[in-house]
C-alpha cells in the first residue's frame, strides 16, 4: 500500500483555519499531494479549485465562511463525536479513550486541541502505517460520508477535502440526503428544570467507554452523488 502520510497532514491543514499563513503555504500542500498521488486525479484538482478560492476571496470572506461551515451547525461539524454522541454524557468518555489512544501512539496534544477533531484525527493517521491509517479512517466512514453529504448539498467547496479523506479511507464516496440542522436558538433552548439541565448524565470517574466509531440512527437514504 503507497505512502499517505504527507497527503493525510496536507488535507488536515487544509480542514485548518484559513488564515494568512495556510493561504500562502496551500501550493506546498497540493504539491506533497500531487506527488504522492494516492487520492485520484478528479479529487485532486477539486482540492485545487478549493485552495484557489480560499487564494482568490477576500481573506475576511473566506474566513467568515469557514467560520459559518464548520461552527455553526452540527452537520458540518469537524468535531466527530458531535455526530456520534452530541452533549450525552458517552462523550466524556469517548474523549478520554481517544486521547490514550493518540499518548499510546505517541501523539500528544496541545491543551486547546480537542482528539475528536477531524485535523487531529487526520494528524494522527498520519502517524499509522497505511494500512492501519485506512482502516482507522474507515471506523469513521459513516460520520465522514454524513458531513461529506452536507457540505455537497450547500455546494461547499471543502467537500472535496471529505471526498479525498473517505477515498484514503477505501471508501466509495457517495453523497447521502442529510436532515437541516434545527435552528440556531432552538439547539441552545435553556432545558427544563431537572429534566435536561446541563449536567444531566454528566460521565462518572470510572466510567469506562470503548473507542467505537458507532452509527447514530438513520436519519438519511442514499442517493447518487
Amino acid at each position: 500500500m503507497k505512502d499517505n502520510r504527507y497527503t493525510l497532514r496536507a488535507l488536515a491543514l487544509m480542514l485548518g483555519y484559513p488564515g494568512a499563513e495556510l493561504r500562502a503555504n496551500l501550493p506546498q500542500l497540493l504539491d506533497a499531494i500531487d506527488k504522492e498521488a494516492v487520492v485520484p486525479a478528479a479529487r485532486r484538482d477539486e482540492l485545487r479549485t478549493l485552495a484557489a478560492e480560499l487564494t482568490r476571496q477576500d481573506p475576511m470572506e473566506v474566513e467568515a465562511r469557514y467560520v459559518e461551515t464548520f461552527d455553526r451547525g452540527r452537520a458540518t461539524s469537524l468535531h466527530l463525536f458531535e455526530h456520534v454522541h452530541g452533549d450525552s454524557r458517552e462523550r466524556g468518555p469517548a474523549m478520554v479513550d481517544l486521547t490514550q489512544t493518540y499518548e499510546k501512539a505517541g501523539l500528544l496534544l496541545a491543551p486547546e486541541e480537542l482528539p475528536d477533531h477531524l485535523c487531529v484525527v487526520l494528524e494522527f493517521a498520519s502517524t499509522q502505517p497505511p494500512k492501519l491509517a485506512r482502516e482507522f479512517l474507515g471506523e469513521m466512514a459513516h460520520i465522514l460520508t454524513a458531513i461529506f453529504s452536507a457540505l455537497v448539498q450547500r455546494g461547499n467547496p471543502y467537500a472535496a477535502v471529505l471526498g479525498a479523506v473517505l477515498e484514503l479511507a477505501g471508501q466509495r464516496v457517495q453523497a447521502v440526503h442529510i436532515a437541516e440542522d434545527e435552528p440556531m436558538d432552538e439547539s441552545w433552548a435553556e432545558p427544563e428544570a431537572f429534566g435536561g439541565c446541563s449536567t444531566k448524565g454528566q460521565a462518572k470517574p470510572g466510567d469506562v467507554q470503548p473507542l467505537h466509531f458507532v452509527r447514530k440512527s438513520p436519519q438519511t437514504q442514499g442517493v447518487t452523488a
